[in-house]
This record gives C-alpha cells, structure tokens and sequence, in this order.
C-alpha cells in the first residue's frame, strides 16, 4: 500500500512539472508600458516641469506617446488627472500608431493659473507603466483690455491723480505726511513724504486739488514738522516717526536718529514747494519762510562725522555713529551733498562731494551693457530708483559735471534695464519690450532692491513709469500693459499697487509712498519739467551746483 502512494506522488509531480514545462499553458507575462513623450497643445512636457504660455482660450489636447501599442479598452482614467476645476473633465482617444493617448480636455481653463497633470504607474492600458509622470502648467495671460482704451494724455492725468491720492486721502490725519505704505497706522516716512509734498503742485496745477487745499495741507505738514516736540537730531529728520506724536520709531535697532538721505528727500520736497509759493499771497510767504527755517537748521557739516571728507548716512542720540555708513556714489544719494553744498548755513566744501561721493572718481564705470556704455555705478546700472530719487527736483537735461553727464547716465541706466528685462536671461514668463523695470519694492513675503544683478522675477510699475523723462516710447508700452492688460489685478484705489510677478501668478496689494511718489512726479516733469523748473530756480541750490563744479 505503502509503495502504491509513493508511485502515485510521483506521477502527480511528474504530471505537474510537464504541465507546466507546456508553452501552450503558460501564464503570459505583462507587458511593460513606458512614457516617451507628453506633449500638451505640441509643446513638449518633461516629468517635473513647468511649462508657461499655455492657451486658456480652447481646450487643451496631451498627448501621451508609449513604446508599445496600447489598449483603450483598459484605460483607466482615474489613474490620470488634472488639478482643479480640470480634474476628470476630458475625454480620451488612441492615435494612429496605437501607441499614443490623446487627452481632450472639455472645460477651458483660466487665464494665468497654473494646472498639473499626473500619470500614475500600474497596471493601465493593457500594459504595466513602469514609471509614473508628473508635470505643471500656466495658462497664459488674458491680453483683453481690463478698462476702456483713452488717449495716452488722459491715462498719464489719470496715473498721476490716482497715485496722488495715496498722499492726499491716505495721508496720516494728524501730521499731514506720508505714511510709509498702506495699513502703516501711525508710521510715517520723511522720504516718502518729500516725494508726496512734490506731488501737491502738480495736483494744484492739474486741478485734482485748489491752491488753497494745497497750502493748507502743506502748512499742517510744515507746521507738525517745525513743533519742538517733533523728534530731530541737528536739525535732520528720522527715517520713520510717529505721524501723531512726531516721535522717532527706529528703522532699526540702531538707526533711531538723524537719517540724512531720508532728510535730503524731504528738503528736495520743501524746497520745490517753496518755489512754488514764493511770489504768492501773505500767507504763502509765511508758508516759504517756514520751510526756510527747517532747510536752515539742517546742520550738513556735522554728518561729516568730526570733519571727515564725506558725509555719513545716520546719527543716534543713543548710538553716536556706530552704524558707520558713509554716503558714497553711485547711487541714489546724489541729492544729499548737492543740498549740503546749497545750504546757507552749513555747507560742505567741493573736496567732500570729490572724496566722499564721487570717491575721486571711483565712482565710474564706463562698461557697455546690451550695446550701452554706463558712465556710472554697478554694472548693468543697479536698482532703477538710482535714475529717480535724487532727480525729482534735480535736472538732470543738462546736468554734468567732471564725472558724467547725468542725462546720459540715466538714460543709460533705464535703458540698460529695458533691455536686460526683454533679453531676460532668466527666463521669467512675462518679461517683454511690454513689461519691464526693476527697483526696489515688495516681493513675495518680503522687500527688495530688484536689479539685473538681482533679479527675483519682480517688476514694478514705478521702476518704468518714473523713468518716462529717460525711455518715453518703452515706458508707454509698459503703462498700457500695466493698465490695460494687468489692470484687474494691479489697479487699485491709490494707482498701481506696488509690484508683481506673472512667474509665480503673485501681485501684491501693498503701496508704497517711495514708490508711488516718483510716478506723479517723473511723468510731470516727463510732461511740464514742472518740478525740475520749481526745484532749480533756487538760488542757493545753483550756487551748491556751481560750487561743486556742475554744468546745468
């Protein structure tokens, strides 16, 4: 018995191993499915990559090319799906070579928003893949004008009342100044303010406010600025304060004092506002003797830290001169020693602008970017609010001295990031002849000086709107762009908000006086020399040109 159930085991295994030895009854293996190619509308899709442009205004159609024919019987459309809105809603077809999926999608995406598109692995088609696909997608920008299309005369009087409004209605109630951006509560800026006080003779000129209106307003601003409980050190102003109280509110641990740059900014302002009052009524006059009082009691001299040839940036009651920071060119301080040689009482001497800011030449460059030759400063020319802050009263038509002719050098600068933004080594979606300027402004979750030597993919409107004296045909193309094509999102109560970046679909909702000022006050003189008129008929600022051996 016992030999008969070994010999049946036996031919149990034996009929086992040559069943399964039979090719006619084996299990066949899965086929291995492998992605070759993804494209979307016939640009060409790469697993983890981004691609940008993409039409909102039909539907898209992916194509999925494989190395083996596949099934569309066995397609399992869970396993592929779009972000958003898109999710599930195409429909599928296998193109000719059998080898290609076709994904039509039925719903028409938005404008500017970013989709992606996931191809799991497993078992799908007839076939195993291998090897599961992930890419991203921006739909392109929507070109339709957002705002009716105005002569180019009525959308720069449009820009310019808009922007002024900022300092006009959102002025802090107490102090009349400007706060340094919106939602800022009580923090005002003295630079800021000084590029706002610009703007109130072209409102008075352009008829978005009465004379009176203006010289009331100036006169709280003067008056909270000449009371003795509003904080300043030698007669120079703090970078922030208190627009209530007149109180410094530190920039910075240390830099709770005197800050001069942010000082000369807001004497440019005074003084081209006091020329514009000069010859009118009593009250007037009171007004222009005011703002005389406040230039006069700037003492220049002492930020020369104990008679250095150069003049320093801040002083602190409680910190002396530990932040060190020496005002030296190429940059955006060219005001400040223009001023401190124009002082009638505290003037520096030529040798302190030749050593300290011009550093005896040092200064210069001389290079040629993108086919331009850039007589100063960094390469590539630097944030473009270099081409803006000092010249809002300063002329720079034909201002020249030992260093450089100062139309050449901003017309070089602004030109210089025109081309840089339209070249755009970067690669940044958006850049174009269109949509260009990069200065300093907010970016996402924080603030930068924005320049071709660092570029974040950030443009703001100020950058190209205040250089409109330098690139008038590029900054009009950007004006059109900003309003017309970006104007849902970047038109607001106060002008353009304060930058943006298509890259990253990001704008902000900020305002900035720094960046709102040099708009209403780069287009007028753009328009009317306005402001450079008003700001060079002072006597005591041609006799500091002269001294320091400018031509003008």
């Amino acid at each position: 018995m016992k030999k008969v159930i070994i010999l049946l085991f036996v031919s149990l295994l034996l009929f086992s191993a040559c069943k399964t030895d039979d090719p006619s009854t084996a299990t066949p293996a899965t086929r291995t499915l492998q992605i070759t190619s993804v494209q979307l509308n016939n640009a060409i899709l790469t697993n983890n990559s981004e691609l940008y442009g993409v039409s909102f205004s039909k539907a898209p159609i992916v194509k999925i090319v494989f190395n083996d024919s596949i099934s569309l019987s066995n397609f399992i459309s869970s396993r592929v799906s779009f972000s958003s809105e898109i999710g599930t809603n195409f429909t599928s077809s296998k193109g000719a070579d059998n080898k290609t999926l076709l994904l039509t999608i039925t719903v028409l995406p938005k404008a500017l928003t970013e989709y992606s598109i996931t191809i799991n692995s497993g078992d799908n088609l007839g076939g195993q893949i291998t090897t599961s696909f992930s890419s991203k997608f921006v739909t392109e920008l929507d070109t339709t004008p957002k705002f009716p299309i105005i002569s180019d005369d009525s959308l720069l009087t449009l820009v310019q009342k808009k922007t002024f409004d900022y300092f006009w209605s959102y002025a802090h109630p107490t102090s009349g100044l400007a706060r340094e951006r919106l939602n800022s509560a009580d923090i005002v800026t003295t630079g800021g303010s000084g590029f706002g006080i610009m703007t109130i003779p072209v409102a008075i000129q352009r008829g978005f406010i009465t004379r009176a209106q203006g010289l009331e307003r100036m006169n709280q601003i003067v008056n909270f600025l000449s009371l003795p409980t509003t904080d300043k050190f030698h007669g120079a102003f703090p970078h922030w304060m208190n627009g209530a109280t007149g109180k410094v509110i530190p920039f910075s641990t240390k830099d709770d004092g005197a800050d001069l740059v942010e000082t000369a900014f807001l004497m440019q302002g005074l003084l081209t506002v006091q020329s514009y009052f000069k010859d009118g009524n009593t009250a007037e006059k009171a007004l222009c003797a005011n703002i005389e009082t406040l230039w006069e009691n700037v003492e220049w001299t002492w930020f020369q830290q104990n008679g250095q040839q150069q003049l320093y940036w801040h002083w602190s009651p409680n910190y002396a001169w530990d932040i060190n920071m020496p005002i030296s060119g190429w940059n955006e301080t060219l005001i400040v020693y223009v001023l401190a040689a124009s002082s009638p009482t505290h003037n520096i001497t030529k040798s302190v602008y030749d050593t300290g800011f011009a550093r005896n030449g040092a200064m210069k460059n001389g290079k040629t970017f993108y086919g331009i030759t850039l007589p100063l400063g960094e390469d590539n020319g630097g944030p473009l609010f270099f081409a803006h802050y000092s010249f809002l009263g300063l002329n720079p038509t034909h201002l020249s001295d030992a260093y450089a002719n100062y139309w050449t050098q901003n017309t070089a600068h602004a030109k210089i990031n025109y081309n840089y933004c339209v070249a755009n080594p970067k690669g940044y979606y958006g850049y174009s002849s269109n949509c260009w300027g990069l200065t300093a402004s907010d970016i996402q979750n924080g603030y930068t000086a924005s320049s071709p030597n660092n570029d974040v993919g950030v443009i703001a409107p100020t950058a190209a709107l205040a250089s409109f004296p330098y690139t008038p045909t590029e900054s009009v193309r950007a004006l059109h762009f900003f309003y017309y094509t970006l104007g849902d999102k970047m038109w607001g109560s106060y002008g353009f908000k304060d930058a943006f970046n298509l890259n990253m679909r990001w704008f902000a909702d900020s305002y900035l006086a720094i960046d709102q000022g040099p708009i209403v006050v780069m287009i007028e003189n753009y328009r009317t020399g306005l402001l450079w008129n008003l700001f060079m008929q002072n006597q005591s600022i041609q006799n500091g040109l002269t001294k320091l051996g400018f031509i003008y």
